[in-house]
């Protein structure tokens, strides 16, 4: 092979990671996110008011990010896809919620806002659970790339020590939010946030 062939299929290859890439970053753009308002930026960190949610979340002994995430997903996309009493499929939304302890892990998938609690059918998985979490305060931080255990923690760190030296008041554990599939490798979006009590000035 030549090496004006090998530019030629080079080229080509190159234009069609670029067009999948794109057709990828449209197709997360379009994509159901959970809302929120940003209240306030400052010192590389959000402070945010999120609504209302429903998640669908399954938890299990499963720890570290790369194991837990890829046993998570699994169920949750199986009851997303038709895994379901009424075999019903359910539109993605994002962010993916993943949480982290001594004990294990879980994962939440935030169920489309055209949904209610009575309107989901039943998982064929009974590890698959329901939860309405109440409106609250969230502190955030966004960073790109690829998550793992080790950026996941650093960010973490970070979050904690500028919500302290913000004055705000932390409420619970903190959690990782995860905006894009692991094929998309542009433009990708990851959070670690923590729920915060209202801020004073508010």
């Amino acid at each position: 092979m030549t090496f004006r062939i090998i530019l030629i299929v080079a080229t080509v290859a190159g234009v069609g990671l670029l067009v999948a890439q794109a057709y990828m970053n449209k197709s997360v753009a379009d994509t159901e996110q959970q809302p929120y308002t940003v209240l306030r930026e400052h010192d590389g960190m959000e402070t945010r008011f999120y609504p209302e949610a429903l998640l669908a979340t399954v938890r299990s002994a499963a720890n570290g990010y790369k194991a837990a995430s890829n046993r998570h997903f699994r169920v949750l996309a199986g009851y997303i896809f038709g895994g379901n009493e009424a075999q019903q499929s359910i539109a993605m939304t994002t962010p993916v919620h993943m949480k982290f302890d001594t004990a294990g892990s879980e994962m939440s998938f935030v169920m489309p806002s055209d949904l209610s609690m009575d309107k989901l059918p039943r998982p064929n998985d009974s590890s698959v659970r329901f939860e309405q979490t109440h409106s609250r305060y969230v502190a955030a931080i966004t960073f790109g790339g690829w998550a793992d255990d080790d950026r996941i923690n650093t960010h973490t760190d970070e979050l904690l020590e500028k919500a302290a030296a913000n004055g705000l008041t932390v409420i619970g554990q903190p959690w990782f939010m995860a905006y894009n599939p692991p094929f998309q490798l542009m433009d990708r979006r990851n959070e670690v946030a923590i729920e915060i009590e209202k801020p004073t000035e508010l």
